[in-house]
């Protein structure tokens, strides 16, 4: 009996010490799955918070605001492939919903980066909700996103993402370390950078409401790395039509003139156009209006402070009269923390037309990032 029971213990004892052993197994393999999914796995978000006053439409308006959120998730499965997933935070300001927070996709898409070759230097294709060509590029220039959009999105001509596909890449390798550390890491091609893309059209933000697709380029060259390293000469355009039903004509040409150092930026940019991105600038034969604009921007900077200014001007076609209006922005910065800047600033938008008054806004933001 006692043999019995010390042979019953005994294997009751090997049975455990093997379901341990399994358990343990099957818990390393969990645990390998886990660091796997979790291997090149990154969380990033982008945020800006104001305090706004002023008058808008004959209106004032004194408020808090959430004006913009960004919450990004990207995951690199190899040398060549990643994804990326970008939700996009604001405020519904109209419909049944108005005032409530919305979530919506702005970037969501896979990408392919091929090995560099001849004068291209890291090209990619990014497929699904992706980059548009130009607003990526010059917000990587005037970073104060935080106090404005950039002028040619406030002019109604273009958007920042949209379905479709985009090839990109940079030209003739890449500028130096001190450059990308002490200037910019944006597109920071030796000679510039090349962006392509045939898209819905609408933006990000609309439903695809016509059978066309836009073509839209970007080609931004360096013409003196060694000698002028942060000047850049940009051409921007898209070939399409607007995103209506009727399919009213929308094209647009743009230049782009930027110089970038440790201590500014200046930039001037130039566009006309034939219709717009919504379809909706047309006459009462549905036919597209010509429009075009330019606007200046200039940054100061002195260590973790920055004076910034920029001025607007856009003037579209009507059937009986032009219709203009011209925006004067000037503020200054500061950088609390890495990540973390604060802003004030003061904007006037004056208009041709006789029944409209001029709108102001004051303005103080926190822009931060993680």
């Amino acid at each position: 009996m006692k043999i019995a029971f010390r042979g019953i213990i005994m294997s009751i004892f090997i049975l455990c010490f093997f379901i341990s052993a399994i358990a343990q197994n099957e818990e390393k393999k969990d645990n390998s799955l886990i660091n796997s999914a979790l291997k090149d796995l990154s969380f990033s978000g982008q945020w800006f918070l104001s305090y706004q006053n002023g008058k808008k439409k004959g209106e004032s308006y004194n408020n808090f605001n959430l004006k913009r959120g960004y919450v990004t998730i990207q995951k690199k499965f190899s040398k060549n492939v990643s994804i990326r997933v970008t939700q996009d935070v604001s405020v519904d300001k109209e419909g049944d919903g108005m005032g409530d927070i919305e979530i919506r996709l702005k970037y969501g898409y896979l990408r392919y980066t091929f090995d560099s070759f001849g004068i291209l230097t890291k090209p990619f294709f990014e497929v699904g909700v992706v980059h548009r060509p130009w607003l990526d590029f010059e917000q990587g220039i005037n970073t104060y996103r935080v106090h404005d959009k950039m002028f040619l999105e406030n002019s109604g001509i273009l958007s920042s993402a949209d379905y479709g596909i985009t090839f990109s890449s940079l030209l003739g390798g890449t500028m130096d370390d001190e450059y990308k550390s002490k200037v910019s890491s944006k597109y920071p091609g030796k000679y510039g950078s090349v962006s392509i893309g045939i898209y819905n059209g609408g933006g990000y933000h609309s439903m695809e409401t016509n059978e066309n697709k836009l073509i839209e380029t970007r080609i931004s060259l360096r013409p003196l790395p060694e000698l002028i390293p942060g000047l850049q000469l940009s051409y921007i355009g898209g070939f399409g039509k607007g995103n209506t039903s009727e399919e009213p004509d929308y094209n647009f040409n743009g230049a782009y003139l930027s110089l970038q150092h440790e201590n500014f930026v200046i930039t001037g940019n130039y566009f006309s156009s034939t219709g717009n991105e919504a379809g909706d600038l047309i006459n009462s034969n549905g036919l597209a209006l010509d429009a075009d604009g330019y606007s200046f921007f200039g940054e100061l900077k002195y260590g973790d402070i920055s004076l910034f200014g920029r001025y607007d001007y856009y003037e579209e076609d009507h059937e009986t009269f032009k219709s203009d209006n011209n925006k004067l922005s000037l503020g200054c910065g500061f950088l609390i923390v890495k990540g973390v800047r604060l802003i004030t600033a003061y904007s006037r938008i004056s208009y041709s037309a006789a029944d409209r008054s001029d709108d102001n806004l004051a303005e103080a933001a926190i822009e931060f990032n993680y």
